[in-house]
């Protein structure tokens, strides 16, 4: 496939995954099986066009974040507690990211891992879609710690490619009691550090092992995924919150169990 067109439909497939409970990571993963082009020369690309997802969370959430940070050098204490909250479940992934790195980098290796995680994660969503009971929506800075540090640990799921970071989280907050809208939400914040650190971390680790740019992927290809992602990216973080408010997460869960089920069986067809 051409690499221009190969950017912009892997820019397309980040935008639309990263923030919904399907996975990003597992699309990737699956859509270089799929469509056949080699997943190490596409290695940095992958890495900065989720940067460009995460921007997207920054542009439309920037009052929120900026209130945060004035509010913060002023010591108002909804500010305070906001960002308290947002490092406090970013620290469980941060920790175990670095101290199993190298199992992790072997799963991402594994699409047949993909797959089945795809399957279980979806059974997963509809079995907590109809026993959660979410509570009210009072924004993330009034969430209690006990809420904040399980959401925290349930991202560290998110490391087995095919969980999903913003399902995790998003799940893991609905079943300890979480509004619907405030889960979302916290997904999103939470995305900005976690999402920021692992780039940080694979892109130094790739200057460490001399990782040079391909002549098929340049610079050109990278800017294109990264402008793709950052406005699908957009359009998909204004439509899920209030969609989810208004039909739930179930609709994601079918999803993730057809396309891992279609997954698994062409893998093993190969």
């Amino acid at each position: 496939m051409e690499p221009t067109l190969t950017a912009i439909l892997l820019g397309i497939v980040e935008g639309l995954t990263e923030f919904v409970p399907v996975s990003s990571t597992g699309h990737l993963i699956l859509a270089s099986e799929v469509f056949g082009y080699d997943s190490a020369e596409w290695a940095m690309f992958n890495v900065v066009i989720q940067l460009g997802a995460i921007l997207a969370v920054v542009v439309l959430y920037w009052r929120t974040f900026w209130g945060a940070a004035v509010g913060a050098l002023r010591l108002d204490p909804v500010s305070l507690r906001f960002i308290r909250n947002i490092l406090l479940a970013f620290l469980p992934s941060a920790v175990l990211g670095l101290l199993l790195k190298d199992y992790i980098d072997i799963l991402l290796g594994s699409p047949s891992v993909v797959g089945w995680a795809l399957i279980i994660g979806g059974i997963a969503i509809l079995g907590i879609e109809k026993v959660a009971k979410p509570g009210a929506d009072e924004g993330v800075a009034y969430l209690p710690l006990k809420q904040v540090i399980g959401v925290g640990l349930a991202q560290c799921l998110s490391m087995i490619p095919g969980v999903s970071r913003s399902g995790a989280t998003i799940m893991g907050a609905l079943a300890m009691g979480v509004g619907r809208k405030t889960a979302a939400e916290f997904s999103f914040f939470l995305a900005v550090p976690t999402m920021i650190g692992a780039s940080t971390l694979e892109l130094i680790d790739a200057s460490e092992e001399g990782f040079a740019l391909t002549g098929t992927v340049g610079w050109s290809e990278i800017a294109i995924g990264f402008a793709v992602s950052f406005v699908v990216a957009i359009a998909v973080i204004k439509a899920f919150v209030g969609y989810v408010s208004r039909h739930g997460f179930a609709p994601f869960a079918w999803y993730r169990i057809v396309a891992g089920g279609a997954a698994v069986i062409w893998l093993a067809m190969r």
